[in-house]
Order: structure tokens, then C-alpha cells, then sequence
């Protein structure tokens, strides 16, 4: 909560562009690189955006959510890196157990999966969106294996096999030690009576129809990947009493300040949490073996091309493309001669306990 209202402000220093030519000075402030800042994720969006490009194999993919139920928030708040570490684990075995099945596919998938904590109106809400391969590399790795065209895997088993594993390992970190339940829990039902209770409940599964192509999975991974809990172009009014702001369609929530701040804080990840992870054809350790087969099975003509490397690393160009606004040219006259002054921060680093 320091880092984002002191974002691009002298708080944190930065820069002034000097003209050499016309004289014209210009300031740009150093952001605060806080990975929940909405003013922060469009450069690191975009080169990760870039790497992605590669691995993105030319076929259809499904996007499936798996979603945890409400009995289970309260012990997700109190034990957040355990419990999304879990879901990860429990979503991703049931996509390659079902993916590797004779029955089913019987090939290896490939996915990617980005967890969201958040509701449009800030709420509680933790579920884990999946971008999936319509197809997989068979065992022997010779041919590529496509999914029925409307349809993965039927969503009943996805979401009994979800909840099994996901309950199982639940009980593993219960026994262990590393989750208790919540202190206003009812200490005479236990964690017996809330396994219970979870096992007879049907967990929320979804899954989309697939995405037509590559293109359209680059576009909605643009959309999802670097997300936060809100944008600044949502927030509508704010008064030192209410913060209005869209939810849905034209409707809009208003809450007070402190109900606000709280519900946004719900959505600070634990430090060094990784919320966008690969599997099966996409994990890192298959990028240059399994992935690249796949990929050349897909389209024989490209087994031979190399990689593409990225456009470029440079921000500023990085910057250009997404904004159309060139920082090496002086805005007044247009003249590349341009020099940075160094404008230094006030304080030698944020508060203790917020990282920069």
C-alpha cells in the first residue's frame, strides 16, 4: 500500500529529459515494480507476451477454471501459500491424468495456468484459469493426438478427479502440520467433519469451448496473465468517503474507503508466490524435446526453423509499441539529442517490509 500510491511520483526519484537543442525538459519518475500495481504490468505483460510467442503451438486450445469451494476460503486466507500451491498440484494432475488415459486421449497435453483470487467486485473468490492444448503428443511421441473438437474431458470426472486430489492433499498438509483451521471454526466439528462436508459437495469446474487458433489464445492470455484485482480505468469516483467503481457490463460497486482498501489487500499474493505456471508440453524442461516434436508434427514445414528470438529487450521500444510514445525523441521539437539527469528519491528505499 506504499508502493502504489508513490508509483511514477519523486517519492521514488527517476529521471529528466534534458533537449540539448531546444531546452525543453521533461520528467519520468520511477515506477514502483510492484507486481500488484494495475499502473505496472503492461512492459513485463509485454515481454513476457513475446517469449510466450514461441510456445505457442498451432492448435485449438480450451480454457478451463477450476475453482475452490467457499467452505474452503477462510483456511486459503490463513494459509495462502500452501493452499494455492495445492490447487496448482490438484488441477494440474487431474489435466495430464485425464490427458494420458487410453480412454480419453491417451497423449501428453500441454497448459498453462494463472491463478485469480478475485471477484469483479474484489470479493474472495480463488479459482485457477487453464489454457489447454486441444490435443496432446502420443507415448511414443510420434504423432500428435487431437481432442474431440467441442469438448475436452467430460466436466463431471474433471471435477470428481479435482476434488479427490485436491481433499488428499488437504489431508496430507493437516497431517503434517502446515494448515490449521481458522480460529472462529467450529472446534467441535474438526477437519474431519469439513473433509466431509467438502467430499459431499460438487466443486465448480468449467470449461469453455475451444479458442479457434494461436491468435486468439495470444489475445486472451494478453488479457489474463498480468492481471490484478482492479485497473485504474474501472475506478469511476472517488470521495473521501466511497470509491465507485465498474463491475460488470454497465453495473458498478461503491464501498467505503477501508472496505475497499481491505478488499483489495485480500489480493496481495504471499512474497515470491509464482502464479503463472506451465505444464505437460509447455513445463520448461520440454520446451526444446517434447514441445519442439510436437510442434514440428503440427507444421512438418517449420521442424527445421529455428526459434525466432524475441523482437527486441529494450523497454523503450517495448514502451513505443504499446503506447506509440518515444521517450528517446523530445516532445517539443522532435530532436533526438536528449539527456538524462538523474532526479534522486527522498528516502533510500520504501518502508521496511515493502519491497520495491
Amino acid at each position: 500500500m506504499w508502493a502504489i500510491p508513490n508509483c511514477r511520483t519523486p517519492v521514488l526519484g527517476g529521471h529528466e529529459h534534458v533537449c540539448l537543442d531546444c531546452g525543453a525538459r521533461t520528467q519520468a519518475y520511477n515506477a514502483c515494480r510492484n507486481r500488484h500495481c494495475p499502473k505496472c504490468q503492461a512492459l513485463d505483460q509485454a515481454r513476457w507476451l513475446e517469449e510466450r510467442k514461441q510456445r505457442i503451438l498451432p492448435t485449438p486450445y480450451f480454457h478451463v477454471v477450476f475453482t475452490l469451494p467457499s467452505q474452503l476460503r477462510p483456511l486459503a486466507k490463513q494459509h495462502p501459500r500452501p493452499i494455492y500451491d495445492l490447487l496448482f498440484l490438484a488441477a494440474s494432475q487431474t489435466l495430464l491424468q485425464l490427458g494420458r488415459d487410453p480412454q480419453r486421449l491417451g497423449a501428453t497435453i500441454g497448459f498453462t495456468a494463472v491463478l485469480h483470487t478475485w471477484t469483479r467486485d474484489l470479493r474472495y473468490h480463488v479459482h485457477l484459469h487453464c489454457i489447454v492444448t486441444a490435443g496432446g503428443l502420443s507415448p511414443d511421441a510420434r504423432r500428435w493426438v487431437p481432442s474431440h473438437p467441442r469438448y475436452l474431458f467430460p466436466i463431471p470426472v474433471l471435477s470428481q478427479l479435482f476434488r479427490g486430489k485436491f481433499l488428499h492433499g488437504l489431508e496430507r498438509l493437516h497431517r503434517q502440520g502446515k494448515i490449521s483451521l481458522p480460529a472462529h471454526h467450529d472446534p467441535a466439528a474438526g477437519f474431519d467433519s469439513l473433509r466431509r462436508t467438502l467430499y459431499a459437495k460438487d466443486w465448480v469446474v468449467y470449461a469453455k469451448p475451444p479458442f479457434a487458433g494461436p491468435k486468439h489464445v495470444f489475445r486472451y492470455l494478453a488479457r489474463y496473465t498480468h492481471r490484478v484485482g482492479i485497473s485504474n480505468h474501472r475506478i469511476q469516483e472517488i470521495t473521501p468517503h466511497a470509491v465507485t467503481f465498474s463491475t460488470r457490463g454497465r453495473q458498478t460497486a461503491t464501498l467505503s474507503p477501508s472496505t475497499f482498501i481491505g478488499r483489495l489487500l485480500q489480493h496481495v499474493l504471499p512474497k515470491g508466490f509464482v502464479k503463472i505456471r506451465h505444464y505437460g508440453l509447455l513445463a520448461s524442461s520440454h520446451v526444446y524435446s517434447l514441445l519442439a516434436i510436437a510442434k514440428a508434427l503440427l507444421v512438418p514445414a517449420q521442424a527445421d526453423t529455428p526459434a525466432v528470438p524475441s523482437s527486441t529487450n529494450n523497454w523503450q521500444e517495448r514502451l513505443l509499441r504499446l503506447t506509440g510514445r518515444d521517450l528517446r525523441v523530445c516532445p517539443v521539437c522532435g530532436s533526438q539529442r536528449l539527456a538524462d539527469v538523474p532526479v534522486p528519491a527522498p528516502l533510500p528505499r520504501a518502508p521496511p517490509g515493502v519491497p520495491l
